[in-house]
């Protein structure tokens, strides 16, 4: 199967009267990875809710490789888009092995879950609890359950936020690294490290795209003050580490 592009136009979703999205357009290619940052009740959450078919927009549309996303079932959705939830709490206190191979069921077909346990660095803890993990442990878990199938489009939902600053970024190298084989979206609270990690950053503003640009453009685009509150001091600190964000005192 090729890889897809993802691409969502005008999409809107209102709840109680109050609009989550109003108009968004939103597009994702292979290749790169994406970071979808805004305040709280910007509507990141919704709209990936919305990219993965967990939540139909009232209007718009979402096209997988110029295919309709509701017209697909629902095994294909999962073969052609991997979803990391925020947060996953399993009714049965079951074990990592339980959680990377139901994963990887859900798409059905084939899933190299040994390449995806081995790359998570999970065989010394297979059979331990769920209970019994970190949760630096249970988001590699969960990362492994959804790549094991290789989707080539991979969104995740603040996959780092229950993290310490270490695994944050351990977590994102290996989102980065996905990225070679497949399209990757990421919500995030954290400015800095999407300017960081990412290829380009789309900024969400009370339902809508204020800002969507590569990191370098992004970074010292004055959107950024504007839906965030707070005067950023731009630092160059160098080519290969990126732009960083600092917060006046």
């Amino acid at each position: 199967m090729s890889r897809p592009d993802l691409a969502a136009d005008d999409l809107v979703v209102t709840r109680s009267g109050h609009r989550l999205l109003d108009g968004v357009a939103f597009a994702l290619r292979p290749g790169e990875l994406v970071g979808i940052v805004g305040p709280n009740g910007a509507g990141k959450s919704t709209l990936l809710r919305c990219l993965v078919g967990l939540v139909a927009p009232e209007s718009g549309s979402i096209r997988i490789d110029g295919a309709p996303l509701a017209g697909l079932s629902g095994p294909e959705r999962a073969r052609r888009v991997g979803y990391l939830p925020q947060r996953f709490e399993p009714a049965w206190d079951v074990s990592v092995r339980d959680v990377v191979e139901i994963g990887a069921a859900r798409a059905g077909g084939r899933a190299d879950l040994a390449a995806a346990i081995e790359e998570g660095e999970l065989a010394p803890i297979l059979d331990r609890r769920w209970s019994q993990i970190s949760g630096g442990e249970r988001a590699r878990a969960l990362l492994a359950s959804v790549i094991a199938t290789r989707p080539p489009l991979l969104l995740a939902d603040e996959p780092g936020a229950s993290l310490d600053i270490g695994h944050r970024m351990a977590l994102l190298e290996r989102l980065r690294g996905y990225r070679a084989d497949a399209g990757v979206a990421v919500v995030m609270h954290e400015v800095d490290l999407a300017l960081r990690y990412c290829d380009r950053i789309v900024v969400l503003d009370r339902g809508r795209v204020a800002l969507d640009a590569a990191c370098r453009d992004a970074a010292i685009d004055p959107a950024l003050d504007r839906v965030f509150g707070v005067r950023f001091h731009r630092i160059e600190i160098g080519e290969a580490d990126g732009p960083v964000l600092a917060l006046p005192r």
